[in-house]
């Protein structure tokens, strides 16, 4: 994959075909905490009221074609203002090529430029999503622990992974 080809970029409601294009795939939204995405009205509404309000949320672009995303929330509270969570998707036609690893590459050091008292961003992954753990660790993320019945997602309370990236790591 010729990595001049993928960039990171707001979104925009014109997007709304292309997130449909992949958010209706319950092989992509298994393991998030939103639903699969069912109709381009739903996509379009995703997008004005999730997506465009959130502190910081890029879609990931094969050639300007949004075909995923990359989520960083801060924690709320001022002391807790050093850290935050992120999260992220692809279209599974995209899967095995990279892109997610060349996207969290791209972001990491735009988020801690925009949010200047950021120290720390987690990742919170499923121990079965064996794909997102070898894209944190190809970025650089450590492996900090295994956490027992601690992230609720569609209905449960599931196992997690915890991983970090330090303001003071090297993208690998």
């Amino acid at each position: 994959m010729d990595n001049s080809r993928i960039s990171l970029r707001p979104f925009n409601i014109s997007d709304a075909n292309n997130l449909f294009n992949w958010a209706n795939d319950e092989n992509v939204t298994h393991y998030l905490r939103w639903n699969t995405i069912t109709s381009i009205e739903a996509a379009t509404n995703y997008i004005q009221q999730v997506v465009i309000p959130h502190p910081w949320r890029r879609s990931i672009c094969l050639d300007d074609r949004s075909i995923g995303y990359v989520s960083v929330r801060p924690e709320s509270g001022s002391d807790q203002n050093h850290r935050a969570h992120i999260g992220y998707a692809i279209g599974s036609d995209y899967w095995g090529q990279g892109i997610v690893t060349k996207a969290l590459k791209m972001a990491i050091p735009i988020v801690f430029n925009d949010f200047p008292n950021l120290v720390r961003v987690e990742a919170l992954v499923e121990p079965q999503n064996i794909g997102s753990q070898k894209v944190l660790e190809k970025v650089g993320f450590k492996k900090e622990g295994f956490l027992r019945k601690y992230g609720f997602n569609k209905g449960e309370i599931r196992d997690m992974f915890i991983y970090s990236f330090l303001s003071t790591d090297q993208i690998l």
